[in-house]
């Protein structure tokens, strides 16, 4: 009895993943199917204006036509044929981005399109939003907290240090350079200056951080064989699920600051996490930083490092730009999403 009710749940559990299976592909291809019908629209509003010369009163007519001929249709406004004729103009010629933009929804694609001016930052979002299956509010949210620059300018390990199931949220969860322009104080000054202030503005700091950090500590204690240590500042990501290192540094990076973040992220897990949380992760604050050091120093670590600058007030350097890759390196980089 009990083997043929087991049989019997399995035999259930069975069929509703099926239904799901099955309602997910009819969601994608009406999404799909939807999104032809926008790409066809906009082609033809394009067509006409170019070949009659119609000016903008076309798609306001349009519009109302529409509207008319199919009330409760939602999705022909005179803002979303303006959308749609962006939509066709955008992508109509990139071979590459075209097959892209019918694996997400309609509103996705228009916060993508409105909110990026790049190509390349296109492909980034609607691949990410694809694969991880980003809502439009989380989309934007990364959008806002400009992932797709963390994404490329970051300096980490977590390609060979993080499971691929929660690699990119870990690589977003680091920027290359943090903002501390809400402290009070100079130019000059000491470590604990520094994680004075920050703990005194602990909700900015947080804010700075990326938004999915929480509070667990400064100077947090830590006791390894009968000796002390201390963390400068102890947070968890919430998103991650890890438990974050943080040290800070008032001058330019040096190598063995990763061996001593090796440490405390082994002491942590070793201690501290629980068993449904992820690994630790350390992220190494500096005043500067030479790439290329940061570089030999993360090589061939088996825990998940960060090393970032920060500075006191919101100017932008000079040679920004050169901290981007090329464009060429972009799309490798662009290309590991589709793994």
């Amino acid at each position: 009895m009990a083997e043929n009710l087991q049989e019997y749940v399995g035999f259930v559990k069975e069929i509703k993943k099926l239904i799901y299976k099955r309602q997910y592909e009819a969601l994608k291809t009406v999404n799909k199917e939807l999104i032809n019908l926008y790409w066809e629209i906009g082609k033809e509003i394009t067509n006409q204006q170019e070949e009659k010369g119609w000016g903008k009163s076309i798609v306001e007519v349009l519009a109302q036509e529409l509207q008319r001929e199919f009330p409760g249709v939602k999705g022909f406004s005179t803002a979303n044929l303006w959308r749609m004729r962006n939509f066709y103009i955008n992508y109509c010629e990139n071979e590459k981005l075209a097959p892209l933009v019918r694996e997400i929804s309609w509103t996705k694609n228009v916060v993508i399109m409105e909110k990026c001016k790049d190509d390349l930052e296109r492909e980034f979002y609607i691949k990410t939003t694809k694969k991880y299956g980003w809502t439009k509010d989380v989309l934007t949210n990364n959008l806002e907290n400009k992932a797709y620059h963390k994404y490329l300018t970051n300096q980490t390990n977590f390609d060979l240090a993080v499971p691929e199931k929660y690699r990119l949220q870990a690589k977003l969860a680091v920027k290359d350079e943090y903002t501390f322009d809400f402290l009070e104080m100079g130019i000059e000054h000491s470590e604990a200056e520094l994680e004075s202030e920050l703990i005194r503005s602990i909700r900015a700091f947080l804010d700075e951080m990326g938004g999915s950090f929480t509070f667990i500590g400064s100077q947090y204690h830590l006791a390894v064989a009968g000796e002390n240590y201390y963390i400068d500042l102890l947070l968890f990501h919430r998103r991650l699920k890890s438990l974050i290192a943080i040290e800070l540094k008032i001058g330019e990076f040096k190598p063995e600051y990763v061996g001593k973040m090796q440490f405390y992220l082994t002491a942590l897990d070793e201690k501290m996490k629980l068993e449904d949380e992820n690994p630790s992760i350390g992220i190494i604050i500096c005043k500067s930083k030479n790439r290329t050091i940061v570089e030999y120093a993360l090589k061939n670590l088996n825990k998940p490092i960060g090393v970032a600058t920060y500075k006191i007030y919101d100017q932008l350097p000079d040679d920004m730009k050169n901290l981007l890759p090329t464009p060429e390196e972009i799309i490798e980089r662009l290309g590991a999403l589709d793994e």
